[in-house]
């Protein structure tokens, strides 16, 4: 991630000094719903670089997932240090992200460093992402757990993997808490596949009994 200034823009583009050089911003790459002013300073992440017979060619984003994970770099110095890993990052900007985050230190509280005194730390980032929504996730070894954790804020869940070499779970869930784990328009459990890069069928406590899988409570 670099710090540069919205110089120019055209119709598709906006041009961002980077000091030495310059670097393009497609407009299909800002989060949605920000408005760039030319001569403010802006942060971008640079998602290419290619050569041509001009010199480099510097592609930005404020899209990419990229771009939240290095800003989380930027603002929580355990995560800089080592002392907090990022084990994954899903993202639809403007939207929501989840982020996936562990020590391996168990007297450092990973989630808690993360939000900062009175929300400090995360506040700073929500702002810099225009009021994106961000999902702090813990992650854990097992899968299983990890899925779990995943598909907040949904509650009482019972995960399973169906296929561990396939990457495949099911996530039964009561009927009031089927709709945070699917998210509006599914937006939550595609989020939590991406994160934990298991595909994840969401079933009822219902459906789950037709199919001949019982839970035990």
């Amino acid at each position: 991630m670099v710090t540069g200034v919205a110089s120019m823009e055209d119709v598709h583009n906006y041009y961002i000094d980077l000091g030495r050089t310059q670097g393009i911003l497609p407009k299909s790459e800002i989060i949605p719903g920000e408005t760039i002013k030319m001569g403010s300073s802006i942060k971008v992440y640079i998602s290419k670089v290619e050569n041509n017979s001009k010199g480099p060619l510097i592609l930005l984003s404020r899209k990419h997932f990229g771009f939240v994970k290095r800003l989380f770099e930027l603002e929580i110095p355990e995560i800089n240090e080592g002392i907090i890993l990022v084990y994954s990052v899903a993202r639809d900007a403007g939207n929501r992200t989840k982020i996936a985050v562990y020590s391996e230190n168990p007297n450092v509280d990973a989630i808690g460093a993360c939000i900062g005194e009175k929300g400090m730390r995360i506040n700073r980032i929500i702002k810099e992402l225009n009021g994106e929504k961000i999902d702090l996730i813990h992650y854990e070894s097992d899968p299983a757990r990890f899925i779990e954790n995943a598909l907040s804020p949904a509650k009482d869940l019972h995960v399973f993997i169906t296929d561990d070499k396939k990457r495949k779970a099911m996530a039964i869930v009561n009927k009031d808490n089927l709709s945070l784990a699917i998210g509006k328009k599914g937006q939550n459990v595609r989020l939590a596949s991406r994160l934990t890069h298991y595909t994840i069928d969401v079933q009822t406590t219902e459906e789950a009994r037709e199919n001949g899988i019982s839970i035990v409570e």
